[in-house]
């Protein structure tokens, strides 16, 4: 493929013997205090198969310009099923090389390539806010921030009690399955109920993924302790685990230590009450700062007095419809839906048009061109805001961008492409 680059510019694939330069630039794009060498001895999540480098015409050897690579998911989670996806990842421009075009040569490249591998979805978690709406990428998913103080109340939970802990040091060896399987089946139905999944809740479905993420390198503590996981287990069954790590700090009152916790996963109340009742109750510590909790998490509805946490809404998965007749057609919706969507794609112009969605409260349903009147109208990004089911179609109609042709599609097909359960990931790629 020929990414649109300037003049002299030149794009080529990457692999392994690059990493030096790969973490160099990255390093330019992303300033942090960590040594290069310290940085190489890390686990590296790149698929060597889909990352590329941009050079510059006068480039020394091995420098490079820019970069970018995309995760291979097969199995993102979309309503009520699954669809093959590109997570853009490692997004990157040397500092002396901006305002040249460069991104914008490496998006098209990276979406043409989505196209040509059957992926009808591309996703990302966007460094900052404002860059990747003008690529076609809406914000699909947020997801909330917490500060919650030791010792907040929690709502009782019948069956709680009959759950067993385990508090140890966290490894793949001990805990990769575990933890793999519990996080697949949290995001297929959270509630419990088979076919209302979590869209979004990706999983990390190559070997290099999970090794990044098991990857104990003290650059990656910040002045926090090594990694420990808290499994919660009911009959001798994992029911749910915390991956965290701990920091104590002493003033003059005494410890005020900090729990840092990433995923805390559960298949049901019952489990995550046991498990939110230990992470709460860590000696020495003061607050626990859980990341990347789904707005509609259980801990939202267990906490007694939610204000303590002190909640922020931070945006979450950004979602770009890279082939809109495979996209609409492959998730389900929340009602019965029969709708002539006009969509505009400055940058996929085979996305432009009129297509005519048709499916069944929660059933399979079929998306074709045609060539009747559009019942709405939007740009390809509000559809890949509104595709996850977070956010409303009205919502956006509201702010001036969806334009309803038809009397009465809009609220139609707001509560059809409306999901139960509030899409979101558990980690950043």
């Amino acid at each position: 493929m020929t990414a649109h680059l300037p003049p002299g510019y030149r794009l080529e694939p990457l692999d392994e013997s690059r990493k030096r330069d790969i973490y160099d630039l990255d390093a330019w794009a992303f300033p942090i205090a960590t040594s290069l060498d310290d940085l190489l001895a890390t686990a590296s999540p790149l698929p060597w198969d889909r990352t590329f480098g941009v050079v510059a015409p006068d480039a020394r050897a091995g420098e490079l310009a820019a970069m970018y690579a995309s995760y291979p998911f097969q199995r993102f989670p979309v309503p009520g099923g699954e669809l093959p996806a590109g997570g853009l990842t490692w997004v990157g421009v040397h500092p002396q090389h901006r305002r040249r075009g460069i991104l914008t040569a490496m998006i098209d490249d990276d979406l043409a390539r989505c196209a040509t591998r059957g992926e009808p979805l591309a996703a990302l978690f966007a460094a900052e806010y404002a860059i990747y709406g003008r690529f076609g990428y809406g914000r699909a998913a947020d997801d909330l921030r917490l500060e919650i103080p030791r010792g907040t109340a929690l709502r009782d939970v019948a069956g709680a009690d009959q759950h067993t802990v385990r508090i140890e040091h966290a490894s793949q060896e001990a805990h990769g399955e575990l933890v793999a399987h519990i996080h697949r089946a949290a995001g297929r139905a959270p509630t419990g109920v088979e076919g209302l999944n979590r869209p979004g809740w990706v999983t990390r479905e190559t070997p290099e993924l999970q090794a990044s993420f098991w990857d104990d390198s003290p650059v990656w503590r910040q002045g926090r302790e090594s990694a420990r996981i808290v499994i919660v287990e009911r009959d001798g069954a994992p029911r749910g685990y915390c991956r965290l790590r701990r920091k104590l700090d002493w003033e003059t009152a005494g410890p005020r230590g900090q729990v840092s916790a990433g995923e805390v996963v559960a298949l049901d109340a019952a489990a995550a009450r046991a498990l939110w009742g230990v992470l709460l109750d860590l000696d020495l510590s003061s607050v626990v700062a859980p990341f990347l909790i789904p707005v509609d998490d259980v801990v939202t509805q267990l906490l007694v007095d939610r204000r303590a946490a002190l909640p922020r809404l931070a945006d979450n998965l950004w979602v770009r419809l890279v082939d809109v007749g495979a996209a609409l057609a492959g998730r389900r919706y929340a009602a019965d839906v029969d709708v002539v969507v006009g969509v505009r794609d400055d940058r996929l112009p085979a996305n432009a048009g009129s297509w005519r969605l048709q499916a069944g409260a929660f059933g399979n349903g079929s998306c074709e061109r045609t060539d009747a009147p559009a019942d709405l109208e939007l740009d390809v990004r509000e559809l890949g805001a509104a595709y996850l089911g977070g956010v409303t179609l009205a919502a956006l109609a509201a702010a001036g961008s969806v334009t309803e042709r038809t009397p009465g599609a809009l609220a139609r097909a707001a509560a059809a492409f409306a999901w139960p359960i509030a899409p979101g990931a558990s980690w950043v790629f």
